[in-house]
C-alpha cells in the first residue's frame, strides 16, 4: 500500500518597512534596505514551513507610525482585502504603527482576510491571551514614545523660536533660506516694501490687487498676487523682524524688511472695517464718466455720492438739480446710478467694438500714425477688449473711456454713446505695437 502526502500550502509573505524621516534614505544601503534584508533572512528560514517572500515592495520612507496615511501601508491593505497576502513580516511591530489604535484597527483587518504577522526583533503568538497581552503592551510603550517624542519636539521647537531661529516651513517673499538662516531677497524684499508702501497710500486692497496684476506682479511661487495672499503678507510679523509661536512675538534672528512705523500705518488701516474701507475706495475711485455724460437738453451730469450711515452711494446727477433749476415735467430723471450707467456704457462699447463697421475704422485710425499695422492683429486686439478692460484699475479705465467716449446722452428712451474713432485708434496702437515689439 502506497501513502501520499498532501502538498506543503504556500504562504505569501509581505514585507512592509517604515522610517519616520526622509534622512539617510539616498544612500546606497539605507534603515529601509537594512530591515527589508532582515526580514527576507527570517522568510527565508521558515522556507519548510512553506513560506515565500513576495516581490512587491511595501516601503514608507518618511512617514510617522502615528497614522495611517501611508502609500506603502494602503497598497499592503489592497492586497490583504483582495486576498493576495497571508503573512505580513515587519522588522519592530512600530514599523507598522505607533499608535494602539490605529493597531487595533489593522489587527481586525488581519483578521477578517486571515492574515497573520510576524515581528522579526520580537517573537510571541497572539492566538494566546498572553501573547495578545505582550502585545498590548509593546504597542503601549511604542504609543507612549511617539508621545514623548512629539512633546519634546514641540519643546524644542518652542525654545528655538524664542530664540528667534526659523524653523523651516514655507520660505516668505523677500526671503530666501541659507544655512537654515533667512537672507533678505533684494529683489522680492523691494516687491514687499512697494506692496506695504501702495497699501498706505491707496487704502484699499483691491484696487492693489488689480494694480499689481496690471503690472504683472507675482508671489514667490511665480503666481499672480490675490487678495488672500496681500492679508497673510500684512499679518506676517516676520517683516518687522520677529518670530512668532503660538501668537507670543520674539525678536528674530533675521533683517526686517519693513520698519515699525510702515507696518503700523498698515495697520492702522486694516482695523477699519472692510465695509468703511471698501466705501472710502468707491469714494476715491475716479468717475468714469465725469464731463462725458450729459442729458439730451445738453445738460451736463456730474459725479455726486450720499452717504447713508456707513455706507456710500454714488450717482450723476444733473447740473440743473444740483443749481434747484430742473424743469419739472420735462426730464423724467435728474439722477442716475452711477455704477448702473457706467455698467451699461461699457457694455454697448463692447458691443460697438464687435461690429464690422466701427472694426474697419478703427483700422483706418490706428494706421493713420502706424501705417504699418496688421489687420489680423487689430481684429484680435478688438476681440481681446473685455479681458483688457477686467485688468485694469479704475484710474486707467477712466483714461481709456476718455479716449473711447466723445458724448454719453442720456433720455426717456435710453442711453445713446458717440465713440470717438480717433481715440479708439490710440487703444489699438496701444494695444497691439507693445506685442509687435516684443514679438520682433
Amino acid at each position: 500500500m502506497s501513502s501520499t502526502t498532501a502538498p506543503m500550502r504556500r504562504l505569501r509573505c509581505a514585507v512592509y518597512t517604515r522610517k519616520s524621516s526622509e534622512e539617510g534614505l539616498d544612500m546606497e544601503f539605507n534603515s529601509l534596505d537594512a530591515q527589508r534584508e532582515s526580514c527576507e533572512a527570517y522568510v527565508a528560514s521558515q522556507r519548510a514551513e512553506g513560506w515565500v517572500c513576495m516581490r512587491e515592495r511595501y516601503d514608507d520612507g518618511g512617514f510617522s507610525g502615528g497614522t495611517l496615511d501611508r502609500p506603502g501601508l494602503k497598497a499592503l491593505l489592497e492586497d490583504v482585502e483582495a486576498g493576495l497576502v497571508d503573512v505580513i513580516v515587519v522588522y519592530k511591530i512600530d514599523r507598522l504603527s505607533r499608535s494602539l489604535m490605529d493597531f487595533a484597527k489593522l489587527v481586525e483587518a488581519f483578521d477578517r482576510n486571515n492574515v497573520t504577522f510576524v515581528s522579526v526583533t520580537q517573537a510571541f503568538n497572539t492566538t494566546t491571551s498572553m501573547g495578545r497581552l505582550t502585545l498590548n503592551i509593546l504597542l503601549s510603550f511604542a504609543q507612549f514614545e511617539r508621545e514623548v517624542t512629539g512633546e519634546r519636539i514641540r519643546d524644542k521647537f518652542a525654545a528655538s523660536r524664542a530664540k528667534g531661529m526659523w524653523m523651516g516651513g514655507f520660505v516668505p517673499m523677500g526671503y530666501d533660506v541659507v544655512d537654515r538662516k533667512l537672507v533678505i531677497n533684494e529683489a522680492e524684499a523691494a516687491t514687499v516694501r512697494h506692496i506695504f508702501q501702495r497699501f498706505v497710500e491707496l487704502g484699499s486692497a483691491t484696487l492693489l490687487t488689480r494694480e499689481l496684476v496690471a503690472s504683472g506682479t507675482l508671489n514667490k511661487r511665480g503666481k499672480p498676487i490675490d487678495k488672500g495672499f496681500l492679508y497673510k503678507l500684512f499679518r506676517n510679523r516676520l517683516y518687522i523682524g520677529e518670530a512668532v509661536h503660538k501668537g507670543t512675538s520674539y525678536p528674530g534672528e533675521h533683517q526686517a524688511i519693513i520698519t515699525p512705523e510702515l507696518w503700523d500705518q498698515v495697520h492702522a488701516i486694516l482695523q477699519e472695517s472692510p465695509r468703511q474701507r471698501a466705501a472710502n475706495t468707491r469714494t476715491q475711485t475716479p468717475a468714469l464718466l465725469k464731463g462725458l455724460i450729459f442729458t439730451d437738453r445738453g445738460i451736463a451730469m456730474t459725479p455726486t455720492v450720499t452717504k447713508k450711515g456707513s455706507r456710500h452711494y454714488r450717482y450723476y446727477t444733473s447740473m440743473d438739480a444740483i443749481r434747484n433749476r430742473a424743469c419739472e415735467g420735462r426730464d423724467s430723471f435728474v439722477r442716475l446710478n452711477a455704477g448702473m450707467v457706467e455698467s451699461a456704457v461699457v457694455q454697448h462699447i463692447r458691443s460697438l467694438l464687435r461690429t464690422p463697421e466701427i472694426a474697419a475704422r478703427a483700422m483706418e485710425a490706428a494706421r493713420r500714425t502706424a501705417p504699418d499695422i496688421d489687420e489680423h492683429d487689430v481684429v484680435t486686439a478688438l476681440a481681446g477688449f473685455d479681458g483688457l478692460w477686467e485688468s485694469l484699475f479704475p484710474a486707467e479705465q477712466a483714461r481709456i473711456a476718455r479716449l473711447l467716449i466723445e458724448r454719453v446722452t442720456v433720455s426717456a428712451d435710453g442711453l445713446a454713446v458717440d465713440l470717438r474713432i480717433e481715440g479708439l485708434g490710440s487703444v489699438i496702437r496701444e494695444m497691439v505695437i507693445p506685442k509687435q515689439e516684443m514679438a520682433a
